[in-house]
């Protein structure tokens, strides 16, 4: 019989259990943060009825769906959990209260070309919030008020949180009479990080942008300084037309209130070179970075959109939202060696039988999980210098060694693994 050679999709991650144990840690981390901000959890099917979930997609999406028919049902797997949320929203409308806060981790599934960090298959750990007809631009100015809680939890100090209003761009556009061209403009914008400046004015020109509007565009994304001198420059350009100056009275009062969240100068900042290159961002836009490790590029973004579900309903429903890609940020924070995964068991405590009565093991083995300790049981014939290696290979804290002595005695020794110092206690009352 021949045998058939094991092997993983490319673009689809596997881990080992050192591994797979920091990044549901890190899971568990974003879940208990968006938690603690009061979002309601949200699962919704990885399959989709392709007319439901295509509704919006076109262009370079549509072409990375997985796409299938079983029997006469047309389906796609998700691509993201924002278009899920969508029809969620409009189906659910009458039983949900608004406005409606809601986080979901999951996967999502992309045909794209795969390359080093980039993956068919990932976690995505997405916030919105909808309202009904309205929503605040207070909103706008809490969500970095989690993103900083995220990050602080998983460990990192050393991050910003950038911070634009896209109405600002738009009217620049308007003003400079490139309104129609303003999609274009914004995804070339987008990639300056990217390219560079002199590649961005390529593009431009490339596009047909006159020099005289490309150099304003430029002058205009490279105004600099601290957070409040960048707004009082942005009002010193006198730029006469009402979605310019809506936009910065948005992100006047964005900035404002995110001091009130309590957010540090160092971890925020307006940085007008971001777009976001989505069309459906309307206001209010984030992506944050690593101050040290800008290669990696945006580890969270987001923005304000006007209009979740415009290809469900008429009824005007508004959001903001943000999303953190996990898979993508966990594979890149190994490879730069920015997280260890050192933990190897799940277990706290090995017990470990050396008797052929498994009774009383197995009764200290149910007490100390009914306790909330996370214990496991070596059930398999081996000599105890096998069964101390394994707890050894594991790095499993504190083994609990049960022969007739203490089985006989009603005492037992949990002996500390890291320090080889052994503790006695009764069985009835095991502490650590």
């Amino acid at each position: 019989m021949n045998k058939i050679e094991p092997r993983t999709l490319a673009g689809f991650m596997e881990l080992m259990p050192n591994e797979q144990i920091l990044f549901n840690q890190m899971k568990q981390k974003i879940e208990k943060t968006y938690q603690k901000f009061g979002f309601l959890p949200l699962d919704t099917p990885i399959l989709e009825l392709s007319e439901v979930l295509l509704a919006k997609a076109g262009g370079e999406t549509e072409k990375q769906i997985y796409r299938f028919e079983k029997g006469d049902t047309d389906i796609s797997m998700r691509f993201d959990l924002t278009v899920p949320l969508a029809k969620y929203v409009v189906k659910n409308y009458g039983n949900l209260s608004f406005p409606f806060r809601r986080y979901q981790i999951g996967k999502v599934y992309r045909g794209e070309r795969t390359q080093k960090g980039r993956f068919r298959e990932f976690y995505q750990c997405d916030i919105d919030i909808i309202g009904d007809g309205e929503l605040s631009i207070l909103n706008d100015a809490e969500l970095p008020s989690v993103i900083y809680n995220v990050f602080k939890e998983l460990g990192f100090d050393d991050f910003t949180i950038c911070i634009n209003n896209r109405k600002i761009l738009n009217g620049l556009f308007e003003n400079l009479e490139q309104k129609e061209n303003s999609v274009e403009i914004l995804r070339i914008i987008d990639k300056i990080e990217k390219i560079g400046k002199e590649a961005v004015i390529e593009e431009l020109e490339k596009i047909g942008i006159p020099k005289i509007s490309i150099n304003k565009i430029i002058e205009f994304i490279e105004i600099d300084g601290i957070t409040d001198e960048k707004l009082q420059k942005l009002q010193a350009l006198n730029i006469e037309n009402e979605t310019f100056k809506l936009g910065y009275e948005e992100l006047t009062q964005v900035v404002k209130n995110i001091r009130l969240f309590g957010i540090p100068e160092t971890n925020f900042k307006v940085d007008l070179t971001i777009a976001r290159g989505l069309d459906y961002y309307t206001g209010t836009v984030y992506e944050t970075f690593l101050n040290k490790n800008r290669e990696i590029g945006s580890i969270c973004s987001g923005g304000r959109y006007e209009n979740l579900a415009e290809f469900y309903t008429d009824k005007k429903l508004p959001g903001v939202g943000v999303s953190i890609g996990l898979t993508r940020l966990f594979y890149k924070l190994n490879e730069l060696n920015l997280i260890k995964a050192e933990k190897k068991s799940i277990a706290d405590v090995l017990v470990v039988p050396m008797v052929e009565d498994l009774s009383v093991p197995i009764k200290i083995a149910n007490n100390l999980r009914e306790k909330g300790i996370n214990t496991e049981i070596f059930l398999n014939d081996k000599k105890l210098k096998a069964k101390m290696k394994y707890a050894d290979k594991l790095d499993i804290p504190f083994v609990i060694v049960v022969g007739e002595e203490e089985v006989n005695s009603g005492n037992i020794k949990i002996k500390n693994m890291l320090t080889g110092e052994e503790k006695e206690c009764s069985l009835e009352n095991i502490n650590f």
